[in-house]
């Protein structure tokens, strides 16, 4: 809800059902921008990598050798309540990937029926 009042969000956000689809299909990213204790204590949205936000500049920088997000698909971006993952989701605006869709927390991924899987 109030899905436009989320930073980095600039289009209209896919469903968490359509981002499901899409991350199965491998035409999406996933991505969870929280740190590793909080995906073993809560779980992880299926499908989904996870790349910490301190990290987030390396692992997603083209130009870097540890870069690990392919250029030219979607990105959908959460974390915990919606905060880093805006912050998460201009980030990989400002590196040049698009469209990036902030999904806020993970607790919406679950109330949108997205499954959640232990880390």
């Amino acid at each position: 809800m109030f899905s436009f009042l989320r930073p980095g969000q600039t289009t209209a956000r896919p469903s968490i059902a359509e981002v499901a689809d899409l991350v199965a299909q491998e035409r999406m990213v996933l991505l969870d921008v929280r740190e590793v204790a909080e995906a073993k204590a809560s779980g992880i949205a299926k499908g989904a990598r996870l790349i910490p936000l301190s990290i987030l500049g390396i692992k997603a920088d083209p130009k870097h050798p540890d870069c690990e997000l392919p250029h030219g698909l979607p990105i959908a971006v959460y974390c915990a309540s919606g905060g880093r993952s805006g912050m998460a989701a201009d980030a990989l605006t400002r590196l040049g990937y698009g469209p990036v869709y902030n999904l806020g927390g993970l607790r919406d991924w679950a109330a949108g029926g997205g499954q959640v899987v232990a880390y």
